[in-house]
């Protein structure tokens, strides 16, 4: 069978461009409207995408009130495990995934969390492992300073261990639940963790029972070095934010080497899938109209604030909009994946920071076409081919139009290609990914012990 392109829908409420909202054909009340979410993920359903994704944040995106006001992204939304419970009970195939931080959760928490959706989906859970970098997180958790990037990702690392070892709290067929016997579960198969590190100490067991898929889908999107040392010994899929196919392929490359020579992973279990903002229209000409559009309703305040916001929170209001980012650049405390790529484009195509401002607020920094079908499936094609990428995160510039028309014209381009499934694999995240479904640890000890 001909390698399938795996396809993620990243869904921001009203949508991903900045000006979203103002489209007519945008949802402008979609971050309070659960029919609205229920409605496009039953489309990306319909569609065969692996997955719907919800980015978080735990504050309001912090920026200029001019630049804020006339923003919905990170705002104010529905918190992800809520929504995500809710969408589990009208969707039957489709995986799950939300963003949940590191920096400002505890690992019993979210491994609770975590293993009840995966239960209540019946397999089709995933986990967005994030670190945090925005102050105003911090402030809402009573914290006066950010944790350092290399702190971050130190708790992140131990986090995910723990995490993972409280979801093999119980073997797979721990519970009895025997009427004769009186026996509800087997105390031989259930386990203590007893973890003591540097940053947590959790003893478990877990009481949820272990997860259908074992561990939801653990996801990751950090383009660091400290990031990719995250995604190859944890991650089984990355949403990766890079603009062309030469440093996607390097990204590619690296993250899947890692991942086998340090971790002994094997590097099909891990689907790498860069963000992607699509116009898609009948004709050329036509979505370059739509593009243009939603280009125009970006305020030039609102471009540079998000710009900024990418850049790690550097303030650029003291500098002519239609001059160049300053040099140097301040340091950043951010995203090294954003902050990286942004710079890389605006010294390559010697951009102003309003242009930069508008290429940014439009995409959110990620790869972005807007064309015909043919046009767009080519150039998916040609990264996929390329061994770029795995697949895509897609990113609907406003939703539900382009939404729908993504799964309307794309789609079914990319299915003429034999490149695109037709029909799910199985019922859980884990089996439409191709991937594996870890053995309790627990089972792996009682093997070694034996031999």
């Amino acid at each position: 069978m001909t390698k399938q392109m795996r396809l993620a829908a990243y869904f921001n409420p009203t949508g991903h461009h900045v000006a979203s909202w103002r489209h007519p054909r945008a949802q402008i009340d979609a971050h309070v409207n659960i029919e609205h979410y229920v409605d496009i993920t039953r489309k990306a359903e319909a569609a065969k995408f692996d997955m719907v994704f919800l980015a978080d944040g735990n504050a309001v995106r912090e920026a200029h009130i001019d630049a804020i006001s006339r923003s919905v992204q990170f705002v104010a939304h529905f918190e992800p495990m809520t929504l995500l419970s809710a969408l589990a009970m009208v969707t039957k195939r489709i995986g799950l995934t939300g963003t949940v931080s590191t920096t400002y959760e505890e690992p019993y928490n979210l491994a609770r969390k975590f293993a009840s959706l995966d239960h209540i989906s019946h397999g089709r859970a995933g986990w967005n492992l994030v670190t945090t970098s925005s102050p105003g997180d911090a402030a809402n958790f009573g914290h006066d300073h950010l944790m350092n990037h290399k702190e971050r990702y130190g708790r992140a690392h131990e986090f995910a261990q723990v995490v993972q070892g409280l979801w093999d709290s119980w073997d797979d067929d721990a519970f009895e639940r025997n009427v004769a016997t009186g026996l509800f579960f087997d105390p031989s198969k259930m386990h203590y963790l007893n973890h003591k590190g540097e940053h947590f100490k959790s003893r478990g067991p877990l009481n949820v029972p272990r997860p259908p898929q074992g561990y939801p889908v653990m996801v990751q999107a950090g383009a660091s070095d400290e990031g990719r040392e995250l995604a190859a010994e944890f991650a089984e899929a990355i949403f990766s934010p890079h603009l062309n196919i030469p440093e996607a392929k390097l990204y590619y490359d690296d993250v899947k080497q890692r991942m086998q020579s340090r971790y002994n992973r094997n590097p099909d279990h891990l689907k790498i899938l860069p963000g992607l903002s699509v116009v898609v229209a009948e004709s050329d000409d036509k979505a370059a109209e739509d593009f243009n559009l939603l280009q125009s309703l970006i305020h030039p305040v609102v471009g540079r604030e998000i710009l900024a916001t990418m850049l790690g929170g550097i303030d650029l209001s003291p500098y002519p909009l239609d001059g160049p980012l300053p040099d140097p650049m301040p340091p950043t405390n951010g995203s090294k994946g954003h902050y990286e790529s942004i710079l890389s484009m605006a010294r390559r195509e010697n951009l102003t920071i309003r242009q930069l401002g508008e290429r940014c607020a439009g995409a959110r920094g990620k790869l972005s076409i807007h064309g015909s079908p043919k046009k767009v499936a080519d150039m998916m094609e040609e990264w996929f081919t390329n061994n770029a990428c795995d697949g895509f995160c897609v990113l609907p510039p406003y939703i539900p139009g382009q939404h729908d028309d993504f799964c309307n014209m794309v789609i079914p381009e990319l299915q003429k290609r034999g490149i695109f499934r037709k029909e799910y694999e199985g019922a859980t995240l884990r089996e439409n990914l191709g991937l594996e479904r870890p053995e309790n640890r627990w089972n792996r000890i009682k093997k070694a012990a034996a031999e």
